[in-house]
């Protein structure tokens, strides 16, 4: 099987347990995710398969959408509840301070890593060090996030947050524990991550996704390839260029090839992709890889032969 699979990663499991199960259902070794959920985190996890795996690192960078809890009033060393408590403060913010704070966390920004992260320093991972009881300085990171709503508040006797759910549109990079944790930084208290859900990630939804029984069933079944999206379907939008027969040579080999020595348009739509990117094809309409138009040139960007 050669695609993306749009797989439910359930609570318990890390990435690679995923990607370790899904080879012993699919029985096939060229499987590969497009970005870690922490084991306690649930959603959306797209996973490559066969000639796929060579999208993983185009994926990755895609906008994701997470459904998360934050708990105020307590901070722990992983940023979530599934760490020690290292401090506990009061809060006295509600609501209202609550939703006037959240725009200043919209667009480009600088967000500190938690330690318990697979960011290397030195060569070294950082929740390596964490585990040895080491904390160090880390360097803030760029990212962008794009939208945060407030969905829900839970407050205490005192009228004051006890607990959010937001949902954050984000981009690649983003840690939502971080993101909890400097929200409740900025209502003068402290705060960590209760539950994360991955909602979104690129054009892989929710709605869409897989329990790793349930790729099983559709396996027996016969049927589980009608869930799988084809490479060509990835970059369905954007543009395309196919060979004039005598060339076909020249792209099996993955070369560059010449506007000239093609037959091409500029109909596409896509806007995850780079307005430049094409599909490449063979003179009988096979798909063979992805191709940037620079001057009156086509260079390969990905083949998937």
């Amino acid at each position: 099987m050669d695609g993306i699979i749009n797989i439910y990663k359930e609570k318990g499991f890390t990435s690679h347990d995923v990607v370790a199960k899904l080879r012993g259902i699919l029985r096939m070794k060229k499987i590969g995710h497009t970005g870690t959920l922490d084991p306690e985190a649930e959603g959306v996890l797209p996973v490559c398969l066969g000639s796929a795996t060579r999208l993983c690192d185009m994926l990755t960078d895609k906008v994701k959408e997470y459904r998360a809890v934050v708990r105020f009033g307590i901070a722990t060393d992983t940023e979530d509840m599934t760490g020690e408590i290292i401090k506990e403060a009061p809060v006295t913010a509600g609501e209202q301070e609550l939703k006037e704070i959240l725009p200043k966390f919209l667009g480009e920004q600088e967000q500190i890593p938690p330690m318990y992260s697979a960011i290397k320093v030195e060569g070294k991972k950082l929740y390596e060090l964490a585990r040895e009881g080491k904390v160090i300085e880390r360097k803030g990171r760029p990212i962008v996030i794009h939208s945060i709503e407030l969905h829900s508040v839970e407050l205490d006797e005192a009228g004051h947050l006890f607990e959010a759910e937001l949902t954050i549109v984000c981009g690649k990079g983003t840690y939502i524990r971080s993101l909890c944790r400097d929200i409740g930084e900025a209502l003068g208290t402290c705060a960590c991550m209760k539950s994360l859900l991955r909602t979104r990630s690129g054009s892989c939804f929710l709605s869409d996704s897989l329990k790793l029984s349930e790729v099983e069933a559709l396996r027996d079944a016969g049927t589980l390839e009608e869930h799988i999206v084809t490479v060509e379907q990835v970059f369905a939008e954007c543009n395309a260029f196919s060979m004039k027969p005598e060339w076909d040579k020249l792209l099996l080999n993955g070369n560059p090839v010449m506007e000239q020595d093609c037959n091409w348009n500029r109909n596409g739509t896509a806007e995850e992709f780079p307005d430049n990117w094409y599909r490449a094809y063979d003179s009988t309409g096979r798909f063979l890889g992805l191709y940037e138009k620079t001057g009156k040139k086509f260079v390969p960007v990905k083949m998937f032969l």
